[in-house]
């Protein structure tokens, strides 16, 4: 519930009042905070430094339990003594409660809420688990979007999953018989026991009262051990009955001075501009009636808040009624439903293809000239959903059955066909927001700070808030972005440069292929001319990631940038750094001891990096061999922190040290660091291994985050840190080490083989069809069929690993590349400069340069040819 009023400058005043004691949270993603460890989750609504904001202030674990509109007040009661809140305008959002059952045993049913609710039912199904020794059965009554999802992730949970429900087949809300049959059998195929037709009629419990099963009307009894109740939601308007009812009594029971109306399904009634009866009072989301209907769904929600905040600025938005589109999150069962579908309106022609046996229906509901989109239906293939749910009222583009991709006829096999939406076409439903703000966007007309154009999914998201919520419509927004860029002569090729036709993805799987091993015959067949600083470094990655043969030995060395060249980090100054690799950031007392006296013999500057090693910097080219000999002699070798490889296994000390460990986390970062090390890949890769839920390695800020739990390991991908930084997801859970191991191969080297050039696991990710979803169909569960082959490149990998500072050593060939002047290999260079800071060294600025007479040696004629540097003499 908000109140707004105008503070003594003019400016707005609003405040937020929230019974829970969290800041606003997501509930559409609730099923993340079952699922995940508490720890790692956050569902928080924007920033959290909105509540910090002049004028806005946020009043948690504070509940309103009066109304008085005649003196616009609302009496609140929090942790401290009731007290009256006055308004200008007020906002009821005070959404809905779970329903219950009215059946004997309904007090040992649990719901599917709130944060609480999923904490709860978390822990309870991991303690039953350990009691009984075996899956726990948890009954789900409630075959709908909810309840679906409720049993999931039960099931994720190591649960055995049932759904009770009264109708003959889930979803019935949505879905015909022909739809609902064909998810039957898909959720079926995943391990739900589904008992449909047949309502509940009583909890059984045992003399402790512990669950034993649900009781069905036809006689049956369901065995259950936890059952939770997800069979819709009840409008929270007990506040406005109260006012409704004390109104009514102050007018002598006349009802005159009731001013507010309840709807037939409960809820306050609002009319098109979300105003209640009440004078400057609004309602909006699931307490709202309009049209004789409250719905628990998130985007006419957000459409009403979106109209309260235009009418409270004197603009003229108006409510355009229930979207009640809906998809299905669930793992590997493709469902979505919109429009009129179960053509209800005259005339209303159905197309509809089904195949039973393998769980696919697809049907598109039209005007009966075949010729307008009234809504649809799909299960087992939704791929047309996303195109189609934004053009509904609107004449196809194509015939109904080639939207049938699931059918021969469509679109002759191909997939759907190509459509242009109109700007008014509702692309982000959750935000509202229309293909015309998005092609704004990317034509610089405004829609964003600065006006300038955005060229990028991230920053259309971060833009216009398209595909931030469910993010459904994120496979559109790519596309939409793509066909605005080419319209704009911005080229949308993938090409990897001028001189490589091929995507990087398609580049790699040629020289796979064709077993190529040099540059050269590598452009012969799939490029022209000599290459530049995009494709040369690329191929230099793909043939280091391919045969692990050493870096800039047969010509390769040309290929690398600078970094590789010298396998070190240049600096400001044209001096190195030094990086050992310090696997888990594990490191013996007489290692530390090495290190510091090889930064004191070379006056070096020392700094712990956020990977948990040492960095030295301020080396001369012709000292790193040096430097590397005795670090090597210790037994060392290079962190590569230079190249686009793995840099580093962060981890906390885990359940050796730790109280609080589950999990031998240094074990495991040690392990990982030592599997992937010198693994090139599109950019660099960071890892984390926290041993519990408290996260001190900060795993899901890295590419792959593993944290501990009681019964194994917990794995996370696609975390960046970065100018825009991501969350790592979860992808599998309570892992032995043996399987987190052979996820992680697979997820690395699909990244490896299909990413863009220098594209971050985070980005890849999201820019994938299907994101993490397809990223866990093809890392868990095999669905390309490539998992063997991706294990077996990482074995590949691994045994032919060798350090690139080593085998440097070794060769004196490859030693020459390191001198700063070819006809003085031993000589220093003299132009660089460094002065004493907080002990230790740094680079001199230009200013400080000129006070110590420094100069920058100028060199002519046959003196300057003869002293270039030596990066491939």
């Amino acid at each position: 519930m908000a109140a707004r009023g105008l503070d003594a400058s003019g400016g707005f005043q609003v405040t937020v009042v929230t019974e829970e004691d969290h800041l606003p949270y997501d509930r559409v993603a609730l099923s993340k905070a079952l699922t995940d460890d508490p720890g790692n989750v956050d569902l928080t609504l924007g920033s959290p430094s909105l509540w910090d904001t002049a004028g806005v202030a946020l009043r948690t674990g504070t509940r309103a339990v009066g109304l008085d509109t005649a003196s616009r007040t609302v009496l609140v009661e929090g942790r401290g003594a009731a007290e009256e809140l006055p308004y200008d305008e007020l906002v009821l959002a005070t959404g809905s409660n779970a329903a219950r059952l009215p059946i004997p045993g309904a007090e040992h049913t649990h719901v599917y809420r709130t944060l609480e609710d999923v904490w709860f039912l978390r822990a309870e199904i991991g303690r039953l688990g350990q009691a009984l020794g075996r899956p726990p059965r948890v009954a789900v009554i409630g075959g709908g979007l909810l309840g679906i999802e409720a049993a999931a992730g039960a099931q994720s949970l190591g649960a055995e999953p049932l759904i009770i429900d009264g109708s003959p087949w889930p979803m019935n809300r949505q879905l015909d018989e022909g739809a609902g049959q064909a998810l039957t059998r898909l959720i079926a195929a995943k391990g739900f026991t589904l008992h449909g037709g047949v309502f509940p009629s009583e909890v059984h419990t045992d003399d402790a009262g512990a669950v034993t099963g649900v009781l069905m009307a036809d006689g049956r009894l369901v065995p259950a051990d936890l059952v939770v109740v997800a069979i819709g939601v009840r409008p929270r308007d007990e506040l406005i009955r109260a006012a409704v009812e004390a109104a009514a009594a102050e007018s002598g029971g006349s009802g005159a001075a009731a001013t507010f109306e309840v709807g037939p399904r409960g809820g306050v009634v609002i009319d098109e501009t979300c105003a209640t009866g009440a004078p400057n009072v609004w309602a909006i989301g699931e307490v709202a009636s309009f049209g004789g209907m409250c719905l628990g769904l998130v985007a006419p929600a957000n459409t009403m808040a979106e109209i309260v905040a235009d009418r409270l600025h004197g603009g003229e938005a108006t409510f355009p009624g229930f979207d009640t589109a809906t998809k299905l999150k669930l793992s590997g069962v493709d469902v979505a439903s919109f429009g009129d579908a179960f053509a209800s309106e005259p005339g209303a022609l159905e197309i509809v293809y089904a195949d039973p046996a393998r769980g696919v229906y697809q049907k598109i509901v039209t005007t009966d000239d075949a010729r307008t989109l009234l809504g649809g239906i799909f299960v087992g293939d939704a791929s047309p959903y996303l195109s189609l749910r934004p053009l509904l009222g609107r004449e196809l583009p194509a015939e109904p059955g080639a939207f049938l991709t699931a059918s021969s006829a469509g679109a002759d096999g191909g997939g759907a066909p190509e459509v242009e939406l109109p700007d008014d076409a509702i692309l982000c439903s959750c935000n509202n927001v229309a293909a015309g703000t998005l092609r704004d966007a990317v034509n610089a007309c405004g829609v964003c700070e600065g006006a300038d154009p955005v060229q990028d999914v991230a920053g259309l998201k971060a833009c216009t808030r398209a595909g931030t919520q469910c993010g459904s419509c994120v496979p559109m927004i790519k596309k939409l972005l793509e066909a605005e860029l080419t319209k704009s002569g911005v080229s949308v090729s993938k090409a990897l440069c001028e001189h490589i036709p091929l995507s990087r993805q398609e580049l790699f799987d040629h020289i796979r292929v064709a077993q190529l091993t040099s540059f050269e015959d590598i452009m012969s067949r799939y490029g022209t001319g000599a290459g530049c600083d995009i494709c040369k470094p690329t191929i230099a990655s793909i043939l280091a990631s391919q045969h692990s043969a050493y870096v800039l030995d047969a010509g390769r060395g040309t290929l690398q940038d600078t970094n590789d060249r010298a396998l070190a980090n240049m600096q400001k100054d044209g001096t190195y750094s030094v990086v050992p690799r310090i696997p888990g950031g594990e490191i013996t007392p007489e290692k530390l001891g090495v290190i510091a006296a090889v930064a004191q013999k070379y006056n070096l500057y020392t700094k712990i990096t956020g990977g948990q090693r040492i960095d030295m910097f301020g080396a001369r080219l012709e000292q790193l061999p040096d430097i590397w000999a005795e670090l090597i002699a210790a037994g060392m070798e290079s962190g590569q922190a230079y190249g686009k490889s793995l840099r580093t296994v962060k981890s906390c000390v885990g359940s050796t040290w730790c109280r609080y460990g589950q999990q031998d986390s240094v074990g495991m970062a040690i392990q990982l660091e030592l599997r992937y090390r010198g693994l090139r890949s599109p950019h660099k890769l960071k890892l984390g291994v926290s041993g519990c839920a408290r996260e001190c390695a900060e795993a899901r800020g890295k590419d792959v985050g593993v944290i501990a739990t009681a019964d194994g390991w917990n794995l996370y991908v696609g975390g960046n840190g970065g100018a825009t930084p991501a969350h790592a997801q979860l992808l599998a859970k309570d892992l032995d080490d043996d399987t987190l191991i052979r996820y992680i191969d697979r997820y690395f080297m699909y990244y490896i083989r299909t990413a863009d050039r220098l594209q971050r696991t985070a980005r890849w990710q999201e820019e994938l069809d299907g994101g993490l979803e397809h990223v866990r169909q093809v890392v868990v569960e095999d669905s390309l069929g490539i998992a063997e082959e991706l294990e077996a490149a990482m074995a590949t990998h691994v045994e032919h690993y060798e350090d690139e500072w080593a085998a440097t050593l070794k060769d004196p060939e490859r030693l020459r590349r390191f001198r700063s002047f070819v006809n003085a290999p031993h000589a220093a260079d003299d132009s660089i400069v460094h002065v004493p800071e907080r002990d230790q060294i740094r680079p001199a600025t230009a200013a400080e340069r000129v006070s110590l007479g420094a100069t920058i040696p100028v060199r002519t004629g046959a003196a300057a040819a003869a002293a270039g540097t030596a990066q491939e003499a």
